[in-house]
């Protein structure tokens, strides 16, 4: 396969039909262009200058390669022209992971804010309590309550999601020791605001449990028992009523991690702002 910097070199010893006067365009010495055009020979294993004294005149394979060309430079203008836009245009798609809880009630009723800001511009929303792989392209930007430690990744902590326990008004009547709990199933145990839930309760039971936390929120909303929530998600529900525990819940940091080379894209750079903005606009989430 040829270098396409030697086609380039050609292409201007072609146009301007001296060694000199090419390696005076492209501002390198005579020897650097000829290295470059016996490069180019040797690759395509054709015979493109005569090399005469004084001149390189160009034979016909030469002479049919430079009409080939001849396109060239406009293809070269328009490639720097679709950089130029690309640089400063917001659009195409975006993809995001975040905690769902995060996703529902802190990101998705803002969306249409960054649509009006970027008409052109999508963005794919992941609910998941799972890390999203960046580097496998399941994400272009992550939210995470886990500190990333793959070194590759740019990291920033924007803000900070705190956990209190809530109950309906109902329920809230009970005497404390008649509580019973709604919880994620065992195999989120490790989850900080699941161990508090279990640190909390002791003895008493749990109820009901769930792999996603609005089951929980709903369960908790019927009277079925007490439920550990997002204090984001909590406060917010006029259908539930903070609990008084003897221990206060737990917080977890919130990152933004993201690629360097996806944060330079102008596209992925709008939309770390925007969820910036969302995070720093919640009182609840602020460090």
């Amino acid at each position: 396969m040829f270098d396409w910097q030697d086609l380039y070199v050609f292409s201007v010893l072609a146009r301007t039909q001296s060694l000199s006067a090419a390696a005076r365009e492209l501002q390198v010495e005579h020897a650097t262009v000829g290295r470059r055009l016996d490069a180019l020979e040797k690759a395509l294993g054709l015979r493109l200058v005569d090399r005469l004294p004084r001149s390189r005149p160009l034979t016909e394979d030469g002479r049919a390669l430079s009409r080939i060309l001849e396109a060239m430079p406009g293809i070269a203008s328009e490639v720097q022209q679709l950089s130029r836009v690309a640089s400063i245009d917001v659009a195409g798609t975006v993809k995001v992971s975040a905690p769902p809880s995060l996703a529902i009630h802190t990101l998705a009723p803002r969306m249409a804010e960054l649509r009006r800001q970027h008409p052109r511009l999508n963005v794919e929303l992941l609910p998941s309590l799972s890390l999203a792989a960046l580097d496998k392209g399941e994400a272009d930007i992550a939210l995470r309550t886990v500190r990333p430690e793959e070194d590759a990744l740019v990291r920033r902590k924007v803000g900070v999601v705190r956990f209190a326990l809530y109950a309906s008004a109902a329920f809230a009547e009970q005497p404390a020791e008649q509580w019973t709990f709604i919880g994620y199933d065992a195999s989120r145990d490790h989850l900080p605001q699941q161990a508090w839930l279990h640190q909390i309760r002791r003895h008493r039971p749990v109820v009901f449990a769930a792999s996603d936390l609005m089951s929980q929120q709903m369960a908790a909303r019927s009277g079925l028992g007490a439920v550990v929530l997002p204090t984001t998600v909590g406060d917010g529900d006029p259908a539930l009523r903070r609990l008084t525990v003897d221990s206060e819940g737990p917080a977890r940091d919130l990152w933004l991690t993201v690629y360097p080379d996806l944060r330079r894209s102008p596209s992925v750079k709008a939309v770390m702002d925007f969820l910036v903005e969302c995070v720093h606009s919640e009182p609840r989430l602020r460090t």
